[in-house]
C-alpha cells in the first residue's frame, strides 16, 4: 500500500502505480481540507444565491438556477449524459493511473467532495473494480469530460466496470466486491469529470514508455556500432562537455560504458581507412540526447500536472469562496504529449537509419546482404527492414502537433480547447512502433556482431546478445519472421534491453 501525499506525489511513485497495480491512500492529512472544502459546498448548495456547478446547470446552462431538492438528481443526470465516450476500452492500467490522479487532485482539499467519494475511488482501486472508459470523446477542455464521467458512472453504479478479469454491469461489479455505490452530492459530479486525469494519465503512461525506449536505443546504437565496425571516437568525453546539453552528456557517458572492452572495437583502432561513420552512427548522442532532455522537460510538466486541482469551480478555503476558473484547461498536457510524440519520432527515425545501415553491404563494412549467410536464395532481414521504414513514416505522421488543432465546443461556451487526450492517446501507437524499430535494429545488430566472430563485442553487450538468443536464435536459413520481431520489440517494451545492460539514465 502506497501512501500519497496531494501535491508532492513524484513520477517514480506514479510509474511504480502504473507498472504494478498496487494499492493506494491518500495521506489522512489531508482530509482536514476535504471536509473544510466539502463543508462550503453544503452551505453553498443551501443558500439562495446561485454558485455554478452547485444549484445551476452546466456550461452554457449555468444561468439556469437548481432548486435545492434536485441537487442531486442534477450530479447523477451530469454523469449519465456525460458518459458519451467511444471507441475501444483503455486499458485497465492506464484507468487506474487516472483514479490515482483524480485521488491526488480531490486530495487538495478544493473540489469539495466528502472524504466518502475518496474512500470509494480508494476501495475500488484496491479492490480491483476498473470502470470501463472508452478511450474517444474528449478535447481536452472542459476537463476529459467524457471519459471521467464513464469512471464515475461505475462509482454510482452506473456503466460497466472490470471486476477479476470480468467485464460486468458496475453495480454488479460492486456488489461482488463488497462494495455500496456512492449518492454524489452537491458538485461531486462535477467534481469528479471536470479535470485533465484522463489526458494527464495517458500522456504519462506514454512517458513512462517513451523512457524505457530511450534506454533501450542506447544499448541497441551501441550494439550497431560494433556490428559496423564504427568508431567510439566520437563518444570521447570533451565533445559532449563542449556541447554542454545534459542529454547528449548521458548518452555519450552510456554507450562508453557499454562499449568498454570490446575486441571488435580494439580490432580496427589501426588501419581502418573509413574516416567518418554516418550520422546515424555519429550523433546518436545529438539525437538522442535531445529526446532525453525534451522527455524530462515534458516529465516536469506532468509532475505538476498530476499534483493539479484542474476541475471548476474551485473551492478556496482560506477565501471563502467558490470561484470559477479554467484549470480544466489541458493546454499544458497537450504541449507535454507533443513533445514526447517529437522525442519518440526521432528515436525511432535514428534508429531506422542504422537497421538500412545494416542491411547495405555497401555501408556495412563487409557483413553480408541483409544479414543472411546466402544472399538471393535467403532475403534474411530485407523485408523487416521495410517493415521498419513503414513504422518510422507512421510515426511522423503521427508526431504532427495535436495542441493546435483547436475546435469550439458546448454552444460556444467552450470556444478553445487542448485536445490534449488525442495528443496523449497517440502515444500508446507510437511507443509501440517504436519497440518494432528498436526490436529489428536489436536483431540486426545482434546477427553483425555474430557475424564478426572469433571477435566479440564487450561483456554488457555479449550479455544482451545472450538474452536475445534465449528467446530469438539467430537467422540462419530464412523462417517466419513475425514471431521473432514481436520478441525482440517486446524485450524493449518490458525494459529488459537496458535491464540486462545495466543501462538506467536518471529522468
Amino acid at each position: 500500500m502506497i501512501s500519497l501525499t496531494p501535491g508532492s506525489t513524484d513520477l517514480a511513485t506514479l510509474r511504480n502505480i502504473y507498472r504494478t497495480g498496487v494499492p493506494v491512500r491518500l495521506d489522512p492529512l489531508a482530509r482536514a481540507g476535504v471536509d473544510a472544502a466539502a463543508a462550503m459546498v453544503a452551505k453553498a448548495a443551501a443558500g439562495e444565491a446561485a454558485v455554478y456547478g452547485i444549484n445551476t446547470g452546466f456550461g452554457k446552462l449555468a444561468s439556469t438556477k437548481i432548486a435545492a431538492k434536485d441537487t442531486a438528481t442534477l450530479q447523477r443526470n451530469l454523469i449519465l449524459s456525460h458518459c458519451c465516450g467511444v471507441g475501444q476500452p483503455l486499458s485497465e492500467a492506464r484507468t487506474r493511473l487516472m483514479m490515482v490522479l483524480k485521488l491526488l487532485s480531490l486530495g487538495r482539499g478544493a473540489s469539495g467532495v466528502r472524504w466518502q467519494v475518496i474512500e470509494l475511488i480508494e476501495a475500488m482501486l484496491e479492490r480491483g473494480v476498473i470502470p470501463v472508459v472508452p478511450e474517444q470523446g474528449s478535447v481536452g477542455a472542459s476537463g476529459d469530460l467524457a471519459p471521467l464521467a464513464h469512471m464515475t458512472a461505475a462509482m454510482i453504479g452506473a456503466g460497466e466496470a472490470m471486476f477479476q478479469g470480468c467485464r460486468m454491469a458496475a453495480d454488479k461489479a460492486l456488489a461482488e466486491a463488497g462494495l455500496t455505490p456512492v449518492v454524489l452530492g452537491p458538485k461531486e459530479g462535477l467534481g469528479l469529470i471536470n479535470g485533465t486525469q484522463f489526458s494527464t494519465a495517458n500522456a504519462l503512461a506514454g512517458l513512462f514508455d517513451a523512457w524505457r525506449m530511450a534506454e533501450a536505443s542506447m544499448v541497441i546504437a551501441a550494439l550497431s556500432t560494433d556490428a559496423i565496425m564504427g568508431s567510439t571516437a566520437p563518444l570521447v568525453p570533451e565533445i559532449h562537455a563542449l556541447r554542454g546539453h545534459a542529454g547528449q552528456i548521458d548518452v555519450a557517458r552510456g554507450m562508453r560504458k557499454l562499449m568498454k572492452g570490446s575486441e571488435i572495437r580494439e580490432s580496427h583502432r589501426e588501419g581502418d581507412t573509413r574516416v567518418q561513420d554516418p550520422y546515424c552512427i555519429r550523433c546518436q548522442p545529438q539525437v538522442v540526447g535531445a529526446a532525453l532532455d525534451v522527455l524530462r522537460m515534458a516529465a516536469r510538466t506532468l509532475e505538476i500536472e498530476a499534483n493539479a486541482v484542474t476541475d471548476n469551480p474551485l473551492v478556496l478555503v482560506e477565501r471563502g469562496e467558490i470561484v470559477s476558473g479554467g484549470n480544466f484547461h489541458a493546454e499544458y498536457v497537450g504541449f507535454a504529449a507533443d513533445q514526447i510524440a517529437l522525442a519518440v519520432a526521432e528515436i525511432g527515425a535514428i534508429a531506422q537509419r542504422r537497421v538500412a545501415l545494416m542491411v547495405d553491404p555497401t555501408l556495412s563494412h563487409d557483413l553480408p546482404p541483409f544479414l543472411t549467410p546466402d544472399p538471393g536464395l535467403y532475403s534474411g532481414f530485407m523485408i523487416a527492414e521495410v517493415t521498419t521504414a513503414a513504422l518510422m513514416s507512421e510515426n511522423k505522421h503521427l508526431a504532427n502537433p495535436c495542441v493546435t488543432d483547436s475546435t469550439p465546443t458546448s454552444a460556444n461556451q467552450e470556444d478553445h480547447v487542448s485536445m490534449a487526450a488525442h495528443g496523449a492517446l497517440r502515444l500508446r501507437r507510437m511507443t509501440d512502433n517504436l519497440s518494432v524499430i528498436l526490436g529489428v535494429e536489436l536483431l540486426c545488430a545482434a546477427q553483425g556482431i555474430e557475424a564478426r566472430a572469433p571477435l566479440v563485442t564487450s561483456e554488457r553487450l555479449q550479455a544482451v546478445i545472450a538474452h536475445l538468443r534465449a528467446h530469438v536464435p539467430t537467422l540462419a536459413e530464412d523462417r517466419y519472421l513475425a514471431p521473432d520481431i514481436e520478441a525482440a520489440a517486446a524485450m524493449v517494451r518490458d525494459g529488459d534491453i537496458a535491464r540486462v545492460a545495466g543501462m538506467e539514465v536518471a529522468a
